[in-house]
């Protein structure tokens, strides 16, 4: 093994000179209720603190500060909770829901700068917008995608697109309309999201929810993921209780507890408050909720936070387990598994077999397993292959190069066979491995660390000709970027 063996990182957000967001009932309390001290804790202004990468490992971070969607000195994370990074983690993330006011989060133009409601119109009527990205739901129902959707004319008879009119007399007449998916359809929500990824090392979801004056999208239900609520225009009346289920799995949604839910709901809510624009609230999954617009119609984004569980854990090792020909064995002929008396001595036998197995398990087995189903669920920053394709052609030693932004990756060293074969490095990312010859190890490891390389001066290779076999290597395969 070699010193480059089981190097892992995440590429860091590059600041580059020209970087730029693409394309471009009775009135509530507004403040929390008197209760005595519980979970839900005010906000504290917060610091502002520094930003990297997270990674697992050896995390890569740029040479230079993030780019950022919104106002420059705001961190993603900064403009979504009003307390230090590491107070969240310890008080809050996955514990407690978190109220934090536009005032102590600082930012004086609120979240329009993600997605406005001028930027929602644009996306339904204007970006031959299909399902399941949107979503139309009224009291408490989802509604079928049939009544907002059809074909869209000459040259686009799929039947699945969303038709503006059908969408606005839904609208008119009380209905939630869901944007989904916006983390990977609307260019600034893209950034955003990408850059709050990598500060909470978990894969992101956002969605939109515009809702008419007076009107409720949906009964009081919890999530099966943490969330993060950016109130971008309106008002809306939100009511918070503890969970029913503490940290719910994604196979145990609210549907299958409604009536615990609606007795919990019946009571006083641990939080009940008005968001308006600016404002942000924080809710681990399990937390029950809802909202209702108030006076005048009401956007607001979710941030769904999709992260492992322990429960990934063991799903991986049951999978692993099935190497094990004890928990591979038949169970004894004419058994019946109705008959616990019969059950019990096979159940015996397979839980001392599990145990056995499971105390000989090997965390690299688990991580690897874990890896190839957690880096897929957050992509790094898009590329645009034309751009690309013309700087492959041009591609010269005095060419400037960066990693693609979020880019997670591992580089392992793969030593020479007894045949007499060189050894290879081996670049593990989240689609695919690319593999290069053992001499290019210090040049690809240097320009994966972060900043941006001229290709001449990669270390390590001959000669020139060399570094630009490589830099067109890791242009073709989107790892790098012209920087």
């Amino acid at each position: 093994m070699t010193e480059y063996d089981g190097w892992t990182g995440t590429v860091a957000p590059e600041c580059r000179p020209d970087a730029s967001r693409a394309d471009s009932p009775d009135a509530p309390p507004t403040e929390r209720r008197s209760a005595p001290p519980g979970p839900v804790a005010p906000a504290v202004p917060a610091a502002d603190p520094a930003t990297g990468a997270g990674g697992d490992g050896r995390p890569a971070r740029s040479t230079g500060p993030a780019v950022r969607t919104g106002p420059p000195s705001r961190p993603a994370l900064a403009r979504c909770v009003a307390v230090e990074p590491a107070k969240f983690a310890a008080a809050y993330w996955g514990r407690a829901a978190l109220l934090s006011r536009a005032a102590e989060l600082g930012n004086p133009d609120g979240f329009r700068d993600l997605l406005s409601p001028a930027d929602a119109d644009e996306l339904l009527s204007r970006r031959g917008l299909r399902t399941p990205f949107l979503r139309v739901a009224k009291n408490g129902q989802v509604l079928p995608t049939g009544q907002y959707t059809g074909g869209g004319g000459a040259g686009a008879e799929i039947t699945d697109q969303v038709l503006d009119e059908r969408v606005l007399a839904l609208y008119a007449d009380g209905a939630t309309l869901v944007l989904q998916g916006l983390h990977r359809t609307w260019p600034p929500l893209i950034d955003f999201t990408r850059e709050l990824s990598l500060h909470l090392g978990q894969p992101l979801q956002v969605n939109a929810y515009l809702t008419p004056a007076g009107n409720q999208g949906f009964a009081t239900h919890y999530d099966t993921h943490d969330v993060f609520v950016l109130q971008v225009d309106g008002h809306k009346h939100w009511q918070v209780h503890e969970p029913v289920l503490p940290d719910p799995l994604e196979r145990q949604p609210w549907g299958g507890r409604a009536d615990e839910v609606a007795a919990v709901a019946d009571g006083p809510p641990a939080l009940d408050v008005v968001l308006g624009p600016g404002d942000a609230l924080y809710l681990p999954r399990g937390w029950l909720h809802s909202a209702r617009a108030q006076d005048e119609s009401s956007l607001h984004l979710t941030v769904g936070v999709r992260a492992l569980t322990r429960y990934a854990i063991v799903e991986t090792l049951l999978e692993l387990a099935a190497e094990d020909p004890r928990l591979r064995a038949t169970l004894p002929f004419r058994m019946d598994v109705a008959e616990i008396d019969q059950v019990e001595p096979e159940l015996t036998e397979t839980v001392e077999a599990l145990r056995d197995w499971l105390l000989r398990a090997d965390p690299g087995a688990v991580a690897a397993r874990l890896r190839a189903r957690a880096w897929p669920a957050a992509r790094p920053a898009p590329i645009r292959p034309l751009a690309q394709a013309a700087a492959i052609a041009a591609l010269d030693a005095d060419s400037r190069l960066a990693p693609r932004d979020g880019l997670r990756w591992q580089l392992t060293a793969q030593p020479a066979g007894d045949d007499g074969g060189r050894g290879r490095v081996v670049l593990s990312l989240f689609d695919r491995t690319v593999t290069f010859p053992a001499q290019c190890a210090p040049a690809v490891r240097a320009f994966l660390s972060g900043g941006v390389h001229r290709v001449g001066d990669l270390p390590g290779l001959d000669d020139d000709a060399d570094r630009i076999v490589l830099a067109r290597r890791l242009l073709r395969e989107a790892v790098a970027v012209p920087a």
